[in-house]
């Protein structure tokens, strides 16, 4: 079995491990540390929840030589900002006895406090892409020092709009550099950048995009509507003790204060909820609370579906059903880590149906399907956003069927040879774009 030892990690290093209690590598960490430590470009596929984190910093930091420069010598890029405060503490606890100077940089707060502290000499940067390009623009964060690039969560970073400050970034920084990516899935964009900024990055696999993690019981209902949803977590809530540390899950910030707002009635207290229309302060004070324990669950959005490390998940329930299936995969992952056994429930509503089917293909797994509880009231009425739903859904057919029909009438027309006669057109008023047309007519007129 292979333990940390065999890294041969400086005795600084090492003993920080040993005060974390870590004893065994995991798959990635044991899988990543040769090739980081080769120097050339790596692209990490792992699954949510595998120690990615540890699997970049241990070989970066057993590299580490200080230098008195000011600049960072190592830049981090993650996609959110409590993803930004988490490995800035991972790098801080790895760090306890090596001088290393750590810095984390967000959106949402003063810019000149991060000014600041970044002229006070770092030499981790850890950072949110828009934040970083920021600072970089300014003049502020220099990459002249700078010998690795780490880019976690490269597809999610690439999910939330951010592939134009990655590219801008990029195009800042010497090309002389080791870049370590890290992401949950493969997907065409990720290629797409790996094949134009990236020096043909060894890949480090270990699990394919979609498997499923096998300590996670995955259980589903299916119920009419929002509602009888509320009805349904109420009575789980209430009959159900183990239910003590639970993620729950929304599409959007709207209906995550909508649920809140229904748990408050029943459960006053006893739930959080984090989007990002929350400020810093509040997001990070929610998750302090939930951490010891204050909280018994947080309402969330996907925000919190990937790289967070919260320990100790009991359940992960979905009160709407991801429309990307592998976020739904990311989802239940924040359950069932560290060898543990967790519970995924879903709440699925007719119009969810056919996500669930796509999550399922992807992952050759079908959920347990379980009947609603007697004594569930089955609610009738639909909230706004479940209209507005439909209301979208009709106008997208309406549109398809007319802009098809225009389409097609279009195209017959343009099959046709026009003849002229009493049939045709008066000529526009407008200058028209032609102007070979235009000498034409002129010619003719000559002629006459």
């Amino acid at each position: 079995m292979t333990t940390f030892e065999q890294f041969n990690l400086p005795k600084s290093l090492q003993k920080a491990i040993d005060d974390l209690g870590l004893t065994t590598p995991t798959p990635i960490q044991e899988k990543s540390f040769p090739v980081i430590m080769s120097g050339r470009d790596m692209m990490g596929i792992a699954q949510t929840g595998t120690g990615k984190t540890f699997a970049y910093l241990l070989p970066i930091l057993k590299q580490w030589k200080f230098s008195p420069t000011h600049t960072p010598k190592v830049v981090i890029i993650v996609p959110t900002r409590e993803l930004v405060v988490q490995v800035a503490e991972e790098v801080e606890k790895l760090t306890r006895y090596m001088s290393v100077r750590v810095l984390g940089v967000y959106g949402g707060v003063n810019i000149n406090t991060q000014k600041k502290a970044v002229y006070e000499g770092i030499d981790f940067l850890v950072a949110t892409p828009g934040r970083l390009m920021d600072l970089a623009l300014d003049n502020v964060v220099r990459f002249d020092e700078m010998q690795k690039l780490v880019i976690d969560e490269f597809d999610e970073i690439l999910n939330l709009g951010f592939r134009f400050q990655i590219t801008s970034i990029l195009a800042m920084m010497k090309p002389k550099r080791q870049n370590i990516l890290f992401s949950a899935t493969m997907t065409e964009e990720v290629d797409e950048l790996l094949d134009d900024y990236f020096d043909f990055p060894e890949e480090v696999s270990l699990a394919q995009s979609g498997t499923p993690l096998e300590k996670i019981k995955q259980l589903a209902y299916h119920v009419p509507n929002f509602l009888t949803k509320v009805n349904l977590l109420k009575h789980l809530l209430t009959a159900d003790e183990s239910l003590e540390r639970i993620l729950v899950f929304v599409n959007n910030k709207r209906v995550a204060d909508i649920l809140m707002e229904h748990l408050e009635e029943d459960f006053p207290e006893q739930f959080g909820v984090i989007h990002s229309n929350k400020s810093q302060n509040y997001r990070l004070n929610t998750m302090a609370k939930f951490q010891k324990g204050e909280l018994r669950g947080i309402v969330t959005t996907d925000i919190m579906a990937r790289g967070l490390d919260i320990s100790d998940i009991t359940h992960v329930i979905n009160m709407q059903f991801s429309e990307v299936p592998e976020q739904y995969i990311h989802r239940i992952g924040r359950t069932g880590r560290a060898d543990k056994d967790g519970i995924a429930i879903s709440i699925i509503a007719p119009k969810e149906e056919e996500f669930q089917v796509e999550a399922e293909l992807l992952m050759e797994q079908e959920l347990e399907m379980l009947p609603i509880p007697e004594g569930i009231k089955i609610e009738e009425k639909k909230l706004e956003f479940e209209k507005e739903q439909q209301k979208v859904k009709f106008l997208m057919k309406k549109v398809k069927l007319d802009g098809g029909g225009a389409f097609h009438e279009k195209t017959d027309k343009n099959k046709k040879v026009n003849l002229g006669g009493p049939g045709k057109r008066t000529p526009r008023k407008t200058k028209p774009r032609n102007r070979g047309v235009e000498k034409t007519r002129a010619a003719k007129k000559k002629k006459k």
